[in-house]
């Protein structure tokens, strides 16, 4: 790892990190939906297999906060009318989104005909509004989330940059608050005080921005710090989700929710032993560097990558979870890199790419 001067403004060197972070958040996405695969036969399952599929599950789940964050720290240093960021920043969001969507939604339609139901120009039409106004694929709720992020960037970014560490601790304890308050076990004693103004995934935007300028006065005192909340977030994480369905009987995602505390402080911790540190290995850089330039694409096309390879039996049950659950993450993550890099060759497929 690079050593990094506290004292001295930020290299462009340094910037790398933030690729360091995509990559993995990019990395952590495809861990969420193969290790949560295994969810809907928790209460059926091996205890063995179940503590495997929620130690990856929970190791993944700081990647969603992490890539809010990274929009945070990337996007609200700069300055855009408000024309120019929606051209450049949002439609580069959409467009691929757009298209995407509507392969998923080809894909849902084939299925429903193979299924043997009755497609007509009307239940076509219906189906096609439906997939668009509410998703097409279980992931891409992220999408309908960051773009109302993105509407607000440009108003929230002129406070943040003339705003002091004070009023930003300020903003951030108050939407840290909401989190606690928002758990399902103490949200009745949350106080009748209207915060929805604080609240959400915009928390994490101002989150990151505020990591990524915070200063400390060592590399050792930052390094202890991140190890404690990620530490502390991941293994009550685990433990967590093992004791509601210990107690309960039942599977709840509880403790793997982003807007929950133990996520907060797992993706504070990834975020800051990540940052300002670089990789010199090349062949991890050669990597790095792929997959960072086609991340978006990645996170788009995976989950029908995913559903395919279920198809042919490699999943988290390949084998044995310990091995089917990292083996399916690798073999997603390359057939997935493979195509947006072949999409991304042909005429107009930039555009479409991500």
């Amino acid at each position: 790892m690079a050593q990094t001067n506290y004292n001295t403004p930020q290299s462009a060197a340094k910037t790398l990190w933030y690729d360091n972070l995509r990559v993995i958040a990019t990395i952590g996405v495809i861990g969420i939906h193969v290790s949560s695969d295994y969810q809907p036969s928790s209460g059926s399952i091996s205890e063995y297999s179940f503590w495997i599929g929620n130690i990856f599950d929970s190791l993944s789940r700081f990647s969603v906060p992490v890539f809010v964050m990274l929009s945070g720290a990337l996007l609200l240093s700069k300055e855009y009318p408000i024309g120019v960021f929606l051209k450049k920043r949002l439609m580069r969001l959409v467009i691929p989104f757009l298209f995407w969507s509507c392969i998923y939604i080809a894909k849902s339609l084939w299925d429903m005909h193979d299924e043997g139901v009755l497609l007509t120009p009307y239940s076509i039409a219906r189906e096609i509004f439906v997939q668009f106004r509410d998703g097409s694929s279980l992931h891409f709720w992220y999408i309908y989330m960051i773009v109302g992020v993105y509407l607000f960037i440009p108003i929230i970014g002129k406070w943040v940059r003339n705003s002091t560490e004070k009023e930003q601790l300020y903003f951030l304890g108050i939407w840290a608050f909401t989190i606690v308050f928002g758990q399902p076990i103490i949200e009745k004693l949350k106080p009748d005080i209207e915060l929805s103004y604080f609240s959400g995934f915009l928390g994490y935007l101002v989150l990151g921005y505020y990591l990524k300028n915070k200063t400390f006065k060592s590399r050792k005192q930052q390094n202890t710090l991140a190890l404690s909340f990620l530490f502390a977030g991941l293994l009550s994480t685990i433990s967590g989700t093992y004791l509601i369905l210990r107690f309960k009987h039942e599977y709840a995602s509880t403790f793997y929710e982003c807007l929950s505390p133990n996520i907060l402080l797992y993706s504070m911790g990834i975020f800051l032993l990540l940052k300002d540190k670089d990789i010199r290995f090349r062949p991890f850089v050669k990597v790095r560097d792929f997959i960072c330039r086609y991340s978006y694409g990645i996170f788009l096309v995976h989950v029908l990558i995913f559903f395919q390879l279920g198809d042919y039996g490699i999943n988290w049950q390949l084998i044995d979870p310990i091995v089917g659950i990292p083996v399916t993450i690798l073999v997603c993550l390359v057939i997935s890199s493979a195509i947006i890099f072949v999409v991304n060759k042909l005429p107009y497929g930039k555009y479409i790419s991500g």
